[in-house]
Protein backbone atom coordinates (compact mmCIF):
# COMPACT_ATOMS: atom_id res chain seq x y z
CA UNK A 1 0.00 0.00 0.00
CA UNK A 2 1.62 3.26 -1.09
CA UNK A 3 0.27 7.16 -0.10
CA UNK A 4 0.47 9.91 -3.28
CA UNK A 5 1.52 12.54 -1.14
CA UNK A 6 1.20 15.30 -3.87
CA UNK A 7 -0.81 15.19 -6.76
CA UNK A 8 -2.79 17.69 -8.82
CA UNK A 9 -5.59 15.88 -10.74
CA UNK A 10 -7.95 18.88 -10.35
CA UNK A 11 -5.52 19.95 -13.13
CA UNK A 12 -7.44 20.46 -16.96
CA UNK A 13 -5.23 17.65 -17.88
CA UNK A 14 -7.67 14.69 -16.20
CA UNK A 15 -10.98 16.18 -17.24
CA UNK A 16 -11.91 13.74 -19.79
CA UNK A 17 -10.85 10.92 -17.40
CA UNK A 18 -10.44 12.21 -13.97
CA UNK A 19 -12.75 8.84 -12.00
CA UNK A 20 -10.99 6.16 -14.35
CA UNK A 21 -7.54 8.11 -13.16
CA UNK A 22 -8.46 7.72 -9.92
CA UNK A 23 -10.17 4.33 -10.26
CA UNK A 24 -6.73 3.31 -11.73
CA UNK A 25 -4.23 4.50 -8.95
CA UNK A 26 -6.91 2.68 -6.30
CA UNK A 27 -7.00 -0.79 -8.35
CA UNK A 28 -2.90 -0.67 -7.91
CA UNK A 29 -2.96 -0.43 -4.26
CA UNK A 30 -2.23 3.53 -3.62
CA UNK A 31 -4.02 3.82 -0.12
CA UNK A 32 -4.20 7.75 -0.17
CA UNK A 33 -3.52 10.49 -2.83
CA UNK A 34 -2.77 14.54 -1.47
CA UNK A 35 -4.45 16.76 -3.80
CA UNK A 36 -2.44 19.95 -3.28
CA UNK A 37 -3.51 23.47 -4.44
CA UNK A 38 -1.45 25.64 -5.92
CA UNK A 39 -3.45 28.77 -6.16
CA UNK A 40 -6.89 29.39 -5.11
CA UNK A 41 -9.01 27.99 -7.88
CA UNK A 42 -7.13 24.89 -7.05
CA UNK A 43 -7.59 25.03 -3.85
CA UNK A 44 -11.33 25.03 -3.96
CA UNK A 45 -11.13 22.16 -6.48
CA UNK A 46 -9.09 19.75 -4.19
CA UNK A 47 -11.26 20.37 -1.28
CA UNK A 48 -14.03 19.32 -3.62
CA UNK A 49 -12.24 15.95 -4.66
CA UNK A 50 -11.31 15.30 -1.87
CA UNK A 51 -15.27 16.05 -0.51
CA UNK A 52 -15.90 12.98 -3.24
CA UNK A 53 -13.80 10.14 -2.76
CA UNK A 54 -13.24 8.57 0.45
CA UNK A 55 -9.28 8.29 0.23
CA UNK A 56 -8.66 11.65 -1.24
CA UNK A 57 -7.24 14.58 1.17
CA UNK A 58 -6.13 17.68 0.15
CA UNK A 59 -4.24 20.89 0.78
CA UNK A 60 -4.91 24.60 0.42
CA UNK A 61 -2.35 27.30 -0.20
CA UNK A 62 -1.04 30.10 -2.87
CA UNK A 63 2.18 28.61 -5.01
CA UNK A 64 4.91 31.24 -5.18
CA UNK A 65 3.96 31.58 -8.88
CA UNK A 66 1.03 33.40 -7.87
CA UNK A 67 1.88 35.06 -4.98
CA UNK A 68 1.74 38.67 -6.55
CA UNK A 69 -2.12 37.85 -6.34
CA UNK A 70 -2.24 37.19 -2.70
CA UNK A 71 -4.44 39.44 -0.19
CA UNK A 72 -6.33 39.65 2.87
CA UNK A 73 -9.52 37.85 0.89
CA UNK A 74 -7.52 34.96 -0.40
CA UNK A 75 -5.98 34.44 3.31
CA UNK A 76 -9.65 33.84 5.05
CA UNK A 77 -10.81 31.92 2.28
CA UNK A 78 -8.00 29.86 2.79
CA UNK A 79 -8.34 29.51 6.48
CA UNK A 80 -12.41 28.73 5.53
CA UNK A 81 -11.50 26.40 3.43
CA UNK A 82 -9.03 24.30 6.21
CA UNK A 83 -11.35 24.22 8.35
CA UNK A 84 -13.08 21.45 6.16
CA UNK A 85 -12.10 17.51 8.17
CA UNK A 86 -10.43 16.31 4.80
CA UNK A 87 -7.77 19.47 4.57
CA UNK A 88 -4.71 18.24 5.86
CA UNK A 89 -1.97 20.90 4.91
CA UNK A 90 -1.65 24.71 3.99
CA UNK A 91 0.56 24.33 -0.05
CA UNK A 92 1.60 24.19 -1.94
CA UNK A 93 3.59 27.54 -0.89
CA UNK A 94 7.24 28.43 -0.95
CA UNK A 95 9.65 30.01 -3.63
CA UNK A 96 10.55 29.97 -6.93
CA UNK A 97 13.15 32.03 -7.87
CA UNK A 98 13.83 29.80 -11.31
CA UNK A 99 10.23 31.68 -13.04
CA UNK A 100 10.07 34.72 -10.99
CA UNK A 101 7.04 35.24 -11.69
CA UNK A 102 5.33 37.05 -8.67
CA UNK A 103 8.50 39.39 -7.00
CA UNK A 104 10.59 37.78 -4.80
CA UNK A 105 10.42 40.41 -1.87
CA UNK A 106 6.07 39.39 -2.25
CA UNK A 107 6.96 35.77 -2.80
CA UNK A 108 8.78 35.49 0.56
CA UNK A 109 5.76 37.70 2.06
CA UNK A 110 3.04 35.32 1.39
CA UNK A 111 5.20 32.40 2.37
CA UNK A 112 5.24 33.95 5.83
CA UNK A 113 1.96 34.84 5.90
CA UNK A 114 0.91 30.89 4.98
CA UNK A 115 3.26 30.07 7.66
CA UNK A 116 1.76 31.49 10.10
CA UNK A 117 -1.87 30.48 8.63
CA UNK A 118 -0.31 26.72 9.24
CA UNK A 119 1.05 26.99 12.33
CA UNK A 120 -2.59 28.75 13.54
CA UNK A 121 -4.36 25.98 12.77
CA UNK A 122 -1.74 23.56 13.66
CA UNK A 123 -1.47 22.08 9.91
CA UNK A 124 1.51 20.96 8.51
CA UNK A 125 2.96 22.69 4.95
CA UNK A 126 3.81 21.35 1.68
CA UNK A 127 7.06 23.42 0.37
CA UNK A 128 7.81 23.95 -3.04
CA UNK A 129 11.15 25.74 -3.21
CA UNK A 130 13.34 26.27 -7.05
CA UNK A 131 16.66 27.72 -7.16
CA UNK A 132 15.65 29.78 -3.17
CA UNK A 133 17.41 27.40 -1.43
CA UNK A 134 18.98 29.87 1.26
CA UNK A 135 15.66 31.97 1.30
CA UNK A 136 13.79 28.77 1.88
CA UNK A 137 16.04 27.65 4.91
CA UNK A 138 15.97 31.31 6.44
CA UNK A 139 12.23 31.74 6.61
CA UNK A 140 11.41 27.96 7.67
CA UNK A 141 14.26 28.45 10.55
CA UNK A 142 12.36 31.68 11.42
CA UNK A 143 8.73 29.91 11.61
CA UNK A 144 10.20 26.63 13.07
CA UNK A 145 8.50 26.63 16.52
CA UNK A 146 5.54 24.62 16.25
CA UNK A 147 6.02 23.33 12.63
CA UNK A 148 6.32 21.04 10.68
CA UNK A 149 5.79 19.51 6.88
CA UNK A 150 7.53 18.52 3.79
CA UNK A 151 10.14 20.16 0.65
CA UNK A 152 8.53 18.49 -1.83
CA UNK A 153 9.83 17.21 -5.23
CA UNK A 154 13.34 17.65 -3.28
CA UNK A 155 16.33 18.89 -5.28
CA UNK A 156 18.79 20.19 -3.70
CA UNK A 157 22.17 18.54 -2.15
CA UNK A 158 22.70 16.63 1.20
CA UNK A 159 23.77 19.27 2.97
CA UNK A 160 20.86 21.10 2.59
CA UNK A 161 19.00 18.08 3.06
CA UNK A 162 20.30 17.53 6.58
CA UNK A 163 19.29 21.35 7.57
CA UNK A 164 16.13 20.93 6.80
CA UNK A 165 15.89 16.81 8.90
CA UNK A 166 17.07 19.52 11.86
CA UNK A 167 14.03 21.59 11.23
CA UNK A 168 11.55 18.23 11.99
CA UNK A 169 11.06 18.00 7.88
CA UNK A 170 10.74 15.51 5.66
CA UNK A 171 11.77 15.44 2.32
CA UNK A 172 9.53 14.03 -0.90
CA UNK A 173 10.72 12.16 -3.79
CA UNK A 174 9.19 11.35 -7.26
CA UNK A 175 9.63 10.73 -10.83
CA UNK A 176 13.11 12.79 -10.95
CA UNK A 177 14.75 9.61 -9.24
CA UNK A 178 13.87 6.85 -11.71
CA UNK A 179 15.77 9.18 -14.52
CA UNK A 180 18.43 8.31 -15.92
CA UNK A 181 20.28 11.79 -15.74
CA UNK A 182 19.80 12.22 -12.20
CA UNK A 183 22.39 9.72 -10.96
CA UNK A 184 24.28 12.33 -8.31
CA UNK A 185 20.21 12.71 -7.47
CA UNK A 186 19.73 8.90 -6.97
CA UNK A 187 23.73 8.89 -5.02
CA UNK A 188 22.20 11.96 -2.75
CA UNK A 189 18.92 9.45 -1.76
CA UNK A 190 21.14 6.69 -1.22
CA UNK A 191 22.73 8.41 2.10
CA UNK A 192 18.73 9.87 3.04
CA UNK A 193 17.37 8.50 5.99
CA UNK A 194 14.16 6.31 4.71
CA UNK A 195 12.40 7.62 7.89
CA UNK A 196 12.58 11.19 6.66
CA UNK A 197 11.45 10.54 2.99
CA UNK A 198 7.91 10.45 1.30
CA UNK A 199 6.92 9.76 -1.80
CA UNK A 200 4.95 11.62 -4.57
CA UNK A 201 3.72 11.87 -8.30
CA UNK A 202 3.61 15.91 -9.15
CA UNK A 203 0.63 14.31 -11.35
CA UNK A 204 0.49 15.35 -14.46
CA UNK A 205 3.88 16.77 -13.89
CA UNK A 206 7.33 14.45 -13.53
CA UNK A 207 6.03 11.25 -15.09
CA UNK A 208 8.83 8.32 -14.17
CA UNK A 209 10.75 5.70 -16.13
CA UNK A 210 9.59 4.04 -18.45
CA UNK A 211 6.28 5.96 -18.81
CA UNK A 212 8.41 9.45 -19.18
CA UNK A 213 6.70 11.66 -21.91
CA UNK A 214 3.15 10.56 -21.06
CA UNK A 215 0.90 12.39 -18.77
CA UNK A 216 1.92 11.54 -15.13
CA UNK A 217 -0.28 9.65 -12.96
CA UNK A 218 -0.74 8.95 -8.99
CA UNK A 219 -0.47 5.19 -10.14
CA UNK A 220 3.13 5.42 -10.97
CA UNK A 221 4.26 6.35 -7.40
CA UNK A 222 4.24 2.85 -7.49
CA UNK A 223 7.36 3.25 -10.18
CA UNK A 224 8.77 5.68 -7.52
CA UNK A 225 8.82 3.15 -4.94
CA UNK A 226 10.52 0.42 -6.84
CA UNK A 227 12.90 2.97 -7.60
CA UNK A 228 13.63 4.24 -4.34
CA UNK A 229 13.48 0.49 -3.37
CA UNK A 230 16.22 -0.23 -5.78
CA UNK A 231 18.90 2.70 -5.09
CA UNK A 232 18.55 1.81 -1.08
CA UNK A 233 18.93 -2.23 -1.67
CA UNK A 234 15.65 -2.54 0.07
CA UNK A 235 12.07 -4.44 -0.84
CA UNK A 236 9.06 -2.54 -2.50
CA UNK A 237 6.95 -3.69 0.84
CA UNK A 238 9.37 -2.17 2.91
CA UNK A 239 9.81 1.02 1.26
CA UNK A 240 5.64 1.14 0.89
CA UNK A 241 5.52 0.23 4.83
CA UNK A 242 8.10 2.72 5.78
CA UNK A 243 6.74 5.89 3.28
CA UNK A 244 3.29 5.40 4.18
CA UNK A 245 4.42 4.99 7.77
CA UNK A 246 5.68 8.43 7.39
CA UNK A 247 3.08 10.24 5.37
CA UNK A 248 0.35 8.87 7.67
CA UNK A 249 2.53 10.61 10.71
CA UNK A 250 3.28 14.05 8.97
CA UNK A 251 -0.14 14.19 8.04
CA UNK A 252 -2.23 12.65 10.72
CA UNK A 253 -3.72 10.15 8.31
CA UNK A 254 -3.23 7.02 10.00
Amino acid sequence: MLIDTHAHLDFDRFDEDRDQVIQNAYDVGIKKIINVGADMESSRNSVQLAKDYDFIYASVGMHPHDAADFNQECYDELKELAKNDKVIAIGEIGLDYHYDNSPRQRQQEVFKEQLKLAKELGLPVVIHSRDAKEDSLRILEEHAADLTGVMHCYGYDLPTAKEVFELDFYLSFGGLITFNSTTSMQKMVKKLPLERIILETDAPYLTPEPHRGQRNESKYVKEVAEKMAEIKNMSVSEVAEITTKNAEQLFDLS
